[in-house]
């Protein structure tokens, strides 16, 4: 049996060759889906990816399952309550950020009918696929990200800059970021 081309960066734990294999760069149409990114993506910021993949299930629990009708409700005695909870990130910015954006995604979901709907609309609905042949050919940030990040901010998100957003285009499939030779480039 033949192994696997992946992306280098998937490297060899299961966790984040499950996590490349099935979920980075997949379109995602789901808002509570497109949400969770969001708020973990926020999170990674200034650290490495596989630190949140390894507290995604934590951080969902934490979180009432990314609900952003729940998380925009969070008070200050919640935000302390997680900001104890050792199997999160628990950065003070990062969480109020959750909360935050909580708000700004449901005026979005409000304004626009959902959050998938302002999002894709960026891409015209159809994922941008890139052809890197190495991960030194993928940037972190485009013209778009930048333009996505600016207006986000202008909506009053939080932890949404032009790299952290990039990743999360790749992450949710928007941007095509697989190289060339990786068998889920092939699939999508």
């Amino acid at each position: 049996m033949c192994e696997k081309i992946r992306c280098s960066w998937a490297g060899d734990l299961p966790i984040y060759m499950d996590y490349h294999d099935n979920e980075w760069g997949r379109p995602i149409h789901d808002d509570d889906k497109l949400f969770e990114m969001l708020i973990l993506e926020g999170m990674q910021a200034g650290l490495n990816w596989i630190t949140v993949l390894k507290k995604r299930e934590a951080f969902r629990e934490a979180f009432d399952g990314f609900d952003p009708g729940r998380v925009a409700l969070y008070d200050e005695a919640k935000i302390q309550e997680l900001l104890t909870n050792e199997g999160i990130i628990r950065n003070r910015l990062k969480v109020n950020a959750a909360v935050t954006n909580a708000k700004a995604f449901l005026e979005v979901q409000e304004k626009y009918g959902s959050f998938d709907r302002f999002l894709w609309a960026y891409v015209d609905g159809t994922p941008i696929k890139n052809h890197p042949e190495k991960l030194e050919e993928i940037p972190a940030t485009t013209p778009l990200s930048d333009q996505i990040s600016k207006d986000l901010k202008k909506m009053g998100f939080k932890f949404v800059g032009s790299t952290i957003i990039y990743a999360f285009m790749q992450a949710t499939g928007m941007v095509n970021d697989h190289v060339t030779d990786c068998f889920v480039y092939r699939e999508t």
